[in-house]
C-alpha cells in the first residue's frame, strides 16, 4: 500500500474511531456504562465486531470514551473564547460543558473503583487537561473585569462537580441550574 493509502486509512480510522466515541458516549448517557455493546453498535451504525476491533474489552472502550469527552471539554475551551461575545459567556458556556461531562461519566465512579489499572491515571489526565483550561477562562473573565479576580479552577471545578453530584438519583434536582447559580455568582456587580 503506498504512503498516501496509509495515511487516508488512517484518517478514516480516526473518524471510525470518534464516530464508536461518540455514539458510546450518547448510550452510556442514557443507559449508563454496561450498556450493551450492540446498543453501542446500532447507536454508530456498525456491527459489534467493530468495536471489538477498536476496542477489545469493556475497560479500553470505557477509558477511550473518557479520554476523548476530556479532550472535547479542553479543546471547547480555546474556541468558546474566541467565538464568545466576552469571556465571562465563553466560561459559562465551558462549565455548560463541563457540566455535560460530568453528568455523563457519573456512572464511571464505580468502574474506576475497579482493579482495572487502566482506569488510575485518568483523574490526572483529566486535571492535566482541564485545569489549565479553566484557569485561562477565568483568567480572561477576570481580566476584563467581569468576575472575581481570587478565584482558582479547582475550586471552580470541585464545587461544579460537586453540584453535580445530585443529577443521577433524584428527578427534582436539575444540576444545570444549580450550577447557573453558582455561574452568575461569579459576576462582579455591573
Amino acid at each position: 500500500m503506498s504512503e498516501e493509502g496509509t495515511k487516508v486509512k488512517r484518517a478514516d480510522a480516526r473518524r471510525n474511531e470518534k464516530t464508536l466515541l461518540d455514539a458510546a458516549s450518547a448510550v452510556f448517557v442514557t443507559s449508563g456504562v454496561e450498556a450493551p455493546v450492540r446498543d453501542i453498535a446500532a447507536e454508530a451504525g456498525v456491527g459489534m465486531g467493530t468495536i471489538y476491533r477498536h476496542f477489545p474489552t469493556r475497560a479500553d472502550l470505557i477509558i477511550a470514551v473518557y479520554r476523548h469527552q476530556v479532550d472535547a471539554c479542553a479543546a471547547a475551551g480555546p474556541e468558546l473564547l474566541a467565538s464568545s461575545a466576552s469571556p465571562y459567556e465563553a466560561l459559562r458556556r465551558w462549565i455548560d460543558l463541563f457540566v455535560d461531562f460530568l453528568v455523563t461519566k457519573h456512572g464511571l465512579a464505580a468502574v474506576f473503583r475497579s482493579d482495572n489499572a487502566g482506569f488510575e491515571p485518568l483523574h490526572a489526565y483529566f486535571l492535566d487537561r482541564l485545569l489549565p483550561v479553566c484557569t485561562t477562562l477565568l483568567d480572561a473573565a477576570a481580566e476584563a473585569g467581569e468576575i472575581r479576580s481570587d478565584l482558582r479552577a479547582i475550586e471552580v471545578m470541585r464545587g461544579v462537580g460537586n453540584l453535580c453530584i445530585g443529577a443521577g438519583g433524584d428527578s427534582r434536582y436539575d444540576a444545570r441550574r444549580m450550577v447557573g447559580v453558582l455561574v452568575a455568582g461569579l459576576r462582579l456587580p455591573a
